[in-house]
């Protein structure tokens, strides 16, 4: 399966195991940032282009971890034909 991921500072640590996890059980992971730990990131930017991949058929599933969840999830959802909680 083509899972993208995506997280803030919150998630990050959340997002690298779970990449790691998914490559080992054999999935095509696609890394949509944060790629370093940055305390100032922000979630949009990261759940924007995740909403866009998935509702343009790039990836089938996607993930997205930020502190508690709910900011990273009404980011994605913004993104009209993503539908995350």
């Amino acid at each position: 399966m083509r899972v993208g991921l995506a997280a803030d500072h919150g998630g990050f640590h959340l997002k690298e195991d779970m990449a790691d996890r998914l490559r080992k059980a054999g999935h095509e992971v696609t890394d949509f940032g944060a790629s370093t730990y940055k305390s100032d990131d922000d979630y949009p930017d990261f759940a924007t282009p995740l909403g866009r991949a998935l509702v343009g058929g790039q990836i089938e599933r996607g993930l997205a971890f930020c502190g508690s969840g709910v900011g990273i999830a009404v980011a994605a959802n913004k993104i009209h034909g993503v539908r995350a909680a």
